[in-house]
């Protein structure tokens, strides 16, 4: 299935979290968090201003990013779980 976010909107796939701690202990699936930590799978065009001119994003698809923790809305696509975000919930991008 193909999605084109719109405006200011982006296509987030959660980065999975390690299972194990530093300590060699195995953490149980309900005693994780969900990470804050995502791959940009989409973009939109960018935030339309009030004399409508469009401002383009700083965030691109295939980035790395950080988000707030009740940031998005989750859906589905083709089986797998992804955030539609808006670019003022993220956080910041992560360069590694």
């Amino acid at each position: 299935m193909k999605i084109r976010p719109l405006q200011d909107r982006l296509i987030v796939k959660r980065v999975a979290e390690e299972s194990k701690t530093k300590g060699g202990l195995f953490i149980p699936d309900t005693a994780k968090e969900k990470p804050l930590e995502g791959k940009v799978i989409a973009v939109g065009n960018g935030k339309v201003l009030e004399d409508g001119k469009v401002r383009p994003m700083d965030i691109k698809a295939g980035d790395t990013i950080l988000f707030s923790k009740y940031a998005g809305t989750e859906i589905k696509l083709d089986g797998e779980e992804h955030l539609i975000l808006r670019e003022e919930d993220v956080l910041g991008v992560l360069e590694k």
